[in-house]
């Protein structure tokens, strides 16, 4: 069924449509790239992305177009999954493939399935993690790996992640598939690496696919090929994105104050963030506190 705004054409050329995507980046392309690409398809500007995923790494990632740019912030936070191997005998500076090898274990004996599965226990719960040094994280105001790119000598701070469910799936002569629930922050290279350490291993990432990012599911992901076929007819509405908030449903009467940032008194516990409808109609995401809900992003 196709919506009012959509274009039959494959690139989209109506600047009023509005909503998410569930894409499925393909490996080698860096998400940046993935939103200029996407940029040229709906012909706009106004298109981001929730969730970095790695240029070596595929799967879901959540891109908001034209208006849904301004709740991405709602999204960032949502726990994620992914499907890993891990290659044993072999650790880069990267912590993936497209790094410098700089170790390497030679005739070594591939841990069993009971090894790992005493392992990777470990690493389940809030644990202190080691971002990788080639990654986007802030150094001084500057990009970590371009710090890493020159050599530069600096240290990462740890940060404290938490993983929820590690399940190995199988074996391989020097790799193991295991598939991760986890929370924001987590990097799935520093958890190679760890698991190698816990091993007495060199260890690294060998692939990477991200299966959900909150409510966006692999198994209901898009490649470019179908957006470009489909238009607008891929978008998610924006609402539909953000049901992991508490609605709030707003007297009628206070739209307009709802909407000009006004304050609109309510019997009701704080809450950190809601979505905001009124007769059915999506208003923005607003939050309670002491007794007022006020509007944090509306939709005009």
């Amino acid at each position: 069924m196709r919506n009012k705004n959509s274009c039959p054409l494959s690139h989209v050329p109506c600047p009023l449509i509005d909503g998410f995507l569930n894409l499925n980046k393909p490996a080698g392309m860096t998400s940046h790239d993935a939103v200029n690409h996407l940029r040229k398809i709906f012909s706009t500007r106004k298109v981001g992305h929730a969730g970095t995923l790695d240029p070596a790494a595929c799967g879901v990632l959540p891109v908001a177009i034209n208006r849904a740019t301004k709740f991405l912030e709602y999204l960032v936070d949502r726990n994620k999954s992914y499907r890993a191997e891990i290659l044993f005998g072999t650790a880069t500076d990267s912590g993936d493939l497209d790094g410098k090898i700089i170790s390497r274990a030679e005739n070594f004996q591939m841990p069993t399935a009971g090894e790992l599965d005493a392992a990777l226990k470990n690493f389940v719960g809030e644990i202190e993690q080691v971002p990788p040094k080639f990654s986007a994280i802030k150094i001084h105001g500057r990009k970590a790996y371009e710090l890493a790119k020159k050599n530069l000598d600096f240290e990462m701070p740890s940060r404290r992640v938490k993983i929820f469910r590690l399940e190995l799936l199988g074996l391989n002569e020097n790799s193991a598939t295991i598939e991760i629930d986890c929370g924001k922050g987590t990097y799935v290279r520093s958890l190679a690496i760890d698991l190698g350490a816990r091993l007495n291993l060199p260890a690294t990432l060998k692939n990477l696919i991200r299966l959900k990012v909150g409510g966006f599911d692999l198994k209901n992901s898009l490649t470019f090929d179908e957006i470009k076929k489909f238009g607008s007819d891929c978008l998610l509405p924006i609402e539909k994105c953000l049901e992991h908030l508490p609605a709030f449903e707003l007297d009628e009467r206070r739209i307009r104050a709802f909407r000009n940032g006004l304050p609109t008194t309510i019997h009701a516990a704080d809450e950190k963030f809601l979505r905001v409808t009124s007769g059915g109609k999506f208003l923005g995401v607003g939050k309670i506190e002491r007794g007022e809900l006020r509007a944090s992003k509306i939709i005009a």
